[in-house]
């Protein structure tokens, strides 16, 4: 999908395996936020305590429970990607849930989102990639910015990262993205929604995004991804550029090959 810009998740579970690792303290104003690593579990259950704490504090009216602001396992997440900064991750943190609330995310249905699904323009693969990972599809050839509700579309595309953040298998932590560009005009391009998915797994889903490809990119895509690069942060360093046979000879059997790249 050339795809609109966007201003881009679980239960308390209790121990959480967290990693032992070397402690190299990075001292700041707030000494004890910020770890470049931490010694253990017994410290990292300290900070998701501290960060649950602040949130409780700073901000009682954001929802509780799964995804919530007491859930421990998403905010050790988030503290994982701000390299255990307590500040950084309650701020992140507190925008996810708000987003997640106002967006409605847990609302989100296979029959919500089946107006826009059913174009084929995105989907999740039944199977995972060589790597164990999920795999979400958007075929760009399908997206039409005209045509589409904006907000559907990216309803579709919060709907299709759930999904996949579902399928994932024990000790497996990110996904796959393809873009498949084969057909893509001047009709389906869409820098803002573009941005948006990535800013998705910016700010909502971070660390979730392990790879995307562009398959088969025309020429006219390029000058999009080059206003689009910018705008994408560190994820822009995700982006290859493959052919339909590097999908198909690096990332997938012929049994988990996806139906549309079998021709």
């Amino acid at each position: 999908m050339a795809l609109r810009a966007c201003p881009a998740l679980r239960h308390p579970i209790i121990p959480i395996a967290f990693p032992t690792v070397s402690r190299k303290p990075l001292f700041t104003k707030r000494s004890f936020s910020v770890h470049s690593s931490i010694s253990g579990p017994t410290e990292a259950r300290k900070l998701v305590l501290e960060v649950k704490k602040q949130l409780e504090r700073d901000h009682p009216s954001l929802p509780i429970g799964k995804n919530g602001r007491d859930d421990e396992e998403m905010i050790y997440w988030f503290l994982k990607d701000r390299r255990f900064d307590v500040e950084e991750a309650v701020s992140k943190l507190t925008k996810a849930i708000k987003w997640r609330y106002e967006f409605k995310v847990s609302e989100l249905s296979e029959e919500s989102v089946k107006g826009v699904a059913d174009t084929g323009k995105a989907y999740v693969l039944d199977s995972l990639d060589v790597n164990g990972r999920p795999v979400l599809v958007v075929v760009a050839s399908k997206h039409f910015p005209s045509v589409h509700d904006p907000i559907e579309n990216e309803k579709l595309c919060t709907f299709l990262i759930e999904k996949a953040l579902d399928k994932l298998p024990p000790g497996k932590e990110e996904i796959l993205g393809i873009f498949d560009l084969r057909g893509f005009g001047p009709e389906n391009a869409d820098l803002k929604f573009l941005t948006f998915i990535f800013d998705a797994f910016y700010y909502y889903y971070p660390r979730r995004l392990g790879q995307v490809l562009f398959v088969d990119a025309p020429f006219l895509f390029k000058p999009i991804w080059q206003l689009a690069k910018p705008l994408l942060k560190s994820y822009a360093s995700l982006v290859k550029f493959c052919s339909v046979e590097t999908v198909k000879s690096e990332y997938f059997t012929e049994e988990t090959l996806p139906a549309g790249f079998r021709d």
